[in-house]
Formats: structure tokens, C-alpha cells, sequence
């Protein structure tokens, strides 16, 4: 699909469940389950979508979903099924070497974790070797030093390698990284959190990462307890959905199983919601 100056798809890289309560927070399971169904224990099913995006000899990745490198308790207790992320990525005809930038919106497993794979030595490699990767410094530091609450979140494997390789590059604040290719932090879910805007020739793409990983999250008092602070993350969606409404963005959702990408309005009672689906092939 062409979003103003760029080819865009989204590619799904792996498949996993999280718990339908901490997904929806202070929302009562009667109206979340509507829309995102749990199964026999409370978890609803999620998707690990990137978007790949091209624009001469730019060829961007955001985020990389798990990888393949978890331990077998944890694909248990989240049901992940993550295929190595190269060979998926090879399979829809994009190559990981050719990627040139790689936009990291935060650093928790589930989109951090295919940026590095183990080879037959059992020796940690970049996904994309010959990328620059671009995190916020504040995410970075969370990461480093997570607090009890997001320790099982974060695993220096994902992104230390990068590091280490010369490949990353440290942000502190909203950038264009590259022509049309703009990070805007949104720190509610986690400290340096950023969410990532494409636009250009009138037309722009929104990849809300976890600000809104769910079409259903497009309601604005449907937020994650997983947040940090629920109450930046409300004030982030009014203002980025406001302009999305506004300016007729596309809003690309990096979880949401069935909804790749839509675009969002304001109802007759001037409530946010989502249009109809968007197709990113």
C-alpha cells in the first residue's frame, strides 16, 4: 500500500495471548469482552504486527515482535507462537540486511525481542545488521535498570547487542529520524515509550505501538493497566487521535489480531472510534 511518499505493509510475526483485564484495565470485562473475546482463562488473543516501509533507498523497520529466543515458560504462559523473525521477513520478500533504519518504540520482550537471534553457536546477532536503530535514552535507562514491575519485561539480549554492534542510536524527544519519518514519545506505558509517524504528500500513517495496541483501544478510557501513568496515556490518545480525526490518518496497530490499520472519526456524540478496517499488502 502507498501512504504518501512510501510502500507500507504490515507483517504479522508472531501470535501470543495476554490477560483480557490487564489489557482493558478499569474497563469491566461485559463491554471488552464485545470486541475482544477471552478464552477459558481470561486471555485474549494478540498479534506481533511490524510495519516494514520503503521510500527510495530507505527501507524502515518499527519494532520486531519476541523472536525466537524465549524460554519455555514463558511461551507457555503467554501461548506465543514467534517464528525466527529473518525467516518470516524472508518469506514476504523483504530482506533484513537491506533494512537501514530500525525504530525501537520500547523495549518490553514482546517488540524488542527479534532484534537479536542466536546463531548455530549459540552466539547473539543482529536481525538487522546493517541498521540503525533509534530508542529514546529515557526508554533505554528504564530498561537497564527496570523496577519490579517491569523486570519480567525487559531482557538485556534484545538490545544490549545492538550496543555492542554500534548500531544504536540514543533519542530525547520527538525527531525526525529520517524524511517524513517522525518519533513522537508517548512515556504513559512506559518511560520513553514513542510511537512513530509516516507522512508526506498529504497523507500520514500513525504506528501506535502500545499507546494503542487494539482498534478497541481507540475509546479513550480503554487503557492498559500495564501503563505506567494511565493519565499521560489519556491525554496522549486526545491528542494524537484528535489530529488523526482530524487530518485523516491511518492508525496502524501493532497488536490487534484482525485489524491490521483504520482510519478514526468522531460519532454523533463526539467520541473517537474506529472506521473500517485498512488493508497494508
Amino acid at each position: 500500500m502507498r501512504v504518501g511518499f512510501f510502500e507500507v505493509r504490515g507483517v504479522v510475526t508472531g501470535r501470543f495471548r495476554l490477560d483480557g483485564g490487564a489489557m482493558f484495565g478499569v474497563v469491566p470485562k461485559v463491554l471488552w469482552e464485545k470486541t475482544d473475546p477471552a478464552d477459558g482463562d481470561n486471555r485474549i488473543a494478540m498479534a506481533m504486527r511490524i510495519l516494514y516501509a520503503e521510500r527510495g533507498g530507505m527501507r524502515l523497520v518499527v519494532d520486531a515482535g519476541a523472536g525466537d529466543k524465549l524460554g519455555e515458560k514463558m511461551i507457555r504462559n503467554y501461548r506465543i507462537e514467534s517464528p525466527p523473525l529473518r525467516e518470516r521477513l524472508a518469506g514476504e520478500g523483504i530482506d533484513p540486511d537491506a533494512v537501514t533504519h530500525a525504530v525501537m518504540t520500547h523495549l518490553h520482550f514482546d517488540h524488542a525481542g527479534g532484534f537479536t537471534w542466536r546463531n548455530g553457536d549459540g552466539r547473539l546477532q543482529l536481525a538487522f545488521p546493517n541498521a540503525t536503530h533509534f530508542v529514546q535514552q529515557s526508554q533505554w535507562e528504564a530498561a537497564l535498570d527496570p523496577n519490579e514491575k517491569d523486570r519480567a519485561s525487559f531482557f538485556p539480549e534484545d538490545f544490549l547487542p545492538i550496543e555492542e554492534a554500534g548500531r544504536l542510536e540514543m533519542l530525547d524527544g520527538e525527531k525526525e529520524i529520517a524524511p517524513g519519518v517522525r518519533v513522537i514519545p508517548t512515556s504513559g506505558h512506559t518511560p520513553g515509550h514513542q510511537t512513530v509517524l509516516l507522512e508526506g504528500n498529504g497523507e500520514a500513517l500513525l504506528y501506535g505501538a502500545d499507546l494503542l495496541p487494539l482498534a478497541s483501544h481507540v475509546n479513550l478510557p480503554w487503557i492498559m493497566a500495564y501503563d505506567h501513568r494511565p493519565l499521560d496515556t489519556l491525554e496522549e490518545k486526545k491528542r494524537l487521535l484528535k489530529r488523526a480525526a482530524d487530518e485523516n490518518w491511518i492508525l496502524f496497530f501493532e497488536h490487534d489480531p484482525r485489524i491490521a490499520a483504520c482510519r478514526v472519526r468522531r460519532n454523533e456524540k463526539g467520541r473517537f472510534e474506529a472506521t473500517a478496517p485498512v488493508e497494508l499488502r
